[in-house]
């Protein structure tokens, strides 16, 4: 942290709380041009992505966000538990879970063994 800054001299719980305002304003501004462009991203994942540019174009301060990202991701297994409990809960929707989960691993298994071929055959030197 810049130590002549004035965010280095706040208390700890004001720079959590401004830190804290920056990423939801973010995840806000992400949700809002999601909505008004009607992209098929998550809000979230754009307001990530206006985050990093922000970051790289030094309009947002990485400092200014450290202490509200470190307390976020001390407590980032609690953040997966609704998620976990919602998943759960759609699993009782019968065989065709079964089904189309099968169908998706095939897909994936597919896509990620004709990716490494590719791969292999692009990255192999020619013998000369």
């Amino acid at each position: 942290m810049t130590s002549g800054s004035v965010t280095a001299r706040l208390p700890a719980p004001a720079r959590f709380v401004l830190g804290l305002g920056l990423l939801l304003a973010f995840a806000a501004a992400g949700q809002a041009l999601t909505g008004a462009l009607g992209l098929p991203l998550p809000g979230s994942v754009v307001g990530l992505v206006l985050l990093w540019a922000a970051l790289g174009l030094k309009l947002v301060r990485l400092h200014w966000i450290t202490d509200a990202a470190d307390g976020l991701l001390g407590i980032l297994g609690l953040l997966f538990i609704p998620a976990t409990v919602g998943f759960l809960q759609f699993l009782s929707a019968g065989a065709a879970w079964g089904l189309w989960l099968l169908v998706m691993t095939a897909g994936l298994l597919v896509g990620a063994g004709a990716a490494g071929l590719l791969a292999s055959r692009l990255l192999r030197p020619e013998d000369s």
